[in-house]
């Protein structure tokens, strides 16, 4: 049953950026952050290379809008994802937006929107330019959709040797910086940080910090593996749920 609180998000797909095959995980991850009241897709459907997305539209009711491209080297699929998404916004049927595209042309419209306190979503392959990604309040890399379990830690072991886009990045120095220096932000007297405070400051200074991106399917075990931080896990009062603490050694 869906709940009164579920934000109602605004779902707008660039066909002309993003394979069909990850469509039903796509879908399953934005129905982590709400309810999808719109779900279209933008693309020059009179094309032999759109027909891959027939099936996949009547599947998941998503609305396939026609945008012919009147001339060559223009891409017109962007103007119109951008003139509904502003439609939308004005309507005020919604509380944010999802836009699933690999194309920095989205870059000013995610700032856009979020500078009308919209919840921007961002989705898209590992190739997306930074300055999109930072213009979303969270971005998700198709890549690790994955159906649920082949994403763990160990599958680490398998990605693409050198020269080939990886879909799983290694636990490097950069990143253990980027997480030392964000418990430093926030310890307390003794140096403590409740994990879900960490993971939330996280996500504020890299939108697409992810631990699917390494290879673990949840933040707790991606703390875990690096032997620098310490974990300690508290009793709530609820013996079903834990409070997790972590701190620098």
């Amino acid at each position: 049953m869906e709940s009164k609180t579920d934000p109602r998000l605004a779902v707008l797909i660039d066909a002309d950026n993003i394979p069909y095959a990850n469509v039903k995980e796509m879908l399953g991850e934005i129905a982590k952050y709400g309810t999808p009241t719109f779900k279209r897709i933008y693309g020059d459907w009179t094309k032999p290379t759109a027909s891959g997305w027939k099936t996949v539209l009547l599947e998941h009711a998503i609305t396939p809008v026609q945008q012919y491209a009147y001339t060559t080297g223009k891409n017109a699929t962007d103007s119109a994802m951008i003139i509904d998404a502003m439609d939308i916004l004005y309507s005020g049927r919604v509380d944010g937006f999802c836009i699933v595209s690999s194309d920095s042309d989205f870059t000013r419209l995610a700032t856009r929107l979020r500078e009308a306190g919209m919840k921007v979503i961002g989705i898209g392959e590992k190739k997306t330019p930074k300055p999109f990604i930072s213009a979303c309040e969270k971005f998700i890399y198709l890549e690790i959709l994955k159906p649920s379990g082949e994403s763990k830690g160990s599958d680490k072991k398998t990605k693409d040797k050198k020269g080939n886009e990886k879909t799983v990045d290694e636990v490097d120095d950069k990143l253990i910086r980027m997480i030392r220096s964000s418990i430093n932000d926030l310890a307390d007297e003794n140096g403590w940080v409740f994990l879900g405070e960490l993971g939330s400051l996280l996500l504020k200074k890299h939108p697409n910090f992810d631990p699917r991106n390494y290879g673990f399917s949840k933040m707790l075990p991606l703390i875990k593996s690096i032997d620098k931080i310490e974990v300690d896990e508290r009793d709530s009062g609820n013996k079903n749920i834990k409070l997790v603490y972590v701190r620098i050694k």
